[in-house]
């Protein structure tokens, strides 16, 4: 009797603990994906507001104007209102005496102060602090006019790192094994050497061997379409990758695999709002294109991004593209949507031997 309630007494501290450490578990973050939330003094906020809406509210064409983010100021005694939410900035020179300055100094230890004093950085990234996939940024340096200027010189890795954060949710609410099209992937890894997630509202819309051309269509002849191609060179030559050829090379393969039913009009690059950056793509030195698509006759359009890279081990320039068509709608999310479906490309030596083989046994 004594052991059954010894062993009662300790299946009760067992299941407290796990109900305990359930309840401790960090909820996920919640809030809009592209809403940043600054947590600022009215003052100082009112200093700092043009650099950080010059670097997160940076604006996009679809061909609407669309910012890739909004900012909106909270004070720091309103710090626990937004504790949950996906995107944060907690930011104030260090040493103001603002009421956020004092919430910054008491949260850094003296090694990181001394950092920010010495100007050898000025960011610290804070991930899950709070709630699950969230990124907290506290920006700080010795007096505001530093900190104005450290926020203008390092935009572009400020705005990558909430972008990634965001791809990071984005992604995970988008993959679902059970709708996964394992089948599709496993016909393009045995065939070509490469996988990319297909949904299962993907369709295989083309497959051309002879041009190292796939396409992927999502809601063909709605009014909200989707796609992505992937094209390849091989024996190719990092050279490639200047602008001109990749602009060249795309109208080439979509003036002959997207065209209109009677072959009287066919997809171009758009002569605005195009842009190309170097970027690292999934570990690789890429150039990034956005800019804006349209049928040559002009009765189309949309935006579309392009990753081009070369890729070492099979001698491969790849060129990764998704597109939208969706007139009646904003589609800044839509076009996040593709590029982190473009980011789950993967070539076959990056795969491990147990996802080749579970992929290549669904072959028939």
């Amino acid at each position: 009797m004594k052991a059954r309630y010894t062993l009662l007494f300790i299946s009760s501290i067992i299941i407290s603990s796990l109900f305990l450490q359930s309840c401790d578990a960090k909820k996920p973050a919640v809030g809009e994906e592209d809403l940043i939330y600054v947590v600022a003094d009215s003052s100082e906020y009112y200093e700092l507001e043009a650099a950080l809406l010059q670097v997160f509210g940076k604006i996009i064409y679809t061909p609407q104007p669309e910012n890739l983010f909004d900012i909106k100021r909270v004070s720091v005694n309103r710090l626990d209102e937004v504790k949950n939410k996906k995107n944060i900035i907690i930011t104030a020179p260090l040493n103001s005496g603002s009421y956020t300055s004092q919430y910054i100094n008491s949260i850094l230890d003296s090694t990181v102060k001394n950092m920010i004093e010495s100007e050898s950085d000025f960011v610290i990234n804070k991930y899950d602090m709070w709630a699950r996939d969230q990124l907290v940024s506290i920006l700080t340096a010795p007096d505001i006019e530093k900190l104005n200027q450290q926020i203008l010189t390092n935009h572009e890795n400020l705005l990558y790192y909430f972008q990634k954060i965001s791809d990071k949710r984005l992604f995970q609410s988008l993959y679902n094994e059970k709708y996964e099209q394992k089948d599709i992937e496993a016909k393009l890894l045995d065939q070509y050497g490469w996988i990319i997630y297909v949904q299962a509202d993907f369709l295989l819309a083309q497959d051309s061997p002879e041009d190292k051309f796939v396409w992927l269509r999502r809601a063909p002849g709605t009014d909200m379409e989707r796609w992505i191609f992937v094209h390849w060179i091989d024996d190719a030559s990092p050279n490639f990758l200047e602008k001109d050829s990749i602009y060249a090379q795309r109208n080439k393969m979509t003036s002959k695999h997207f065209v209109t039913i009677d072959n009287s009009s066919r997809v171009e690059i758009a002569d605005s709002y195009i842009s190309t950056k170097e970027v690292n793509f999934l570990g690789r030195y890429a150039l990034m294109t956005q800019g804006l698509w349209r049928m040559d006759d002009k009765s189309m359009g949309g935006p579309f991004i392009n990753y081009t890279f070369y890729d070492e081990a099979s001698k491969r320039i790849y060129m990764l593209d998704g597109s939208i068509y969706a007139p009646k709608y904003y589609k800044k999310r839509l076009l996040q949507q593709v590029d982190v479906l473009l980011q789950s490309f993967m070539t076959k030596d990056q795969l491990s031997e147990d996802k080749i083989d579970d992929l290549l046994s669904r072959l028939k």
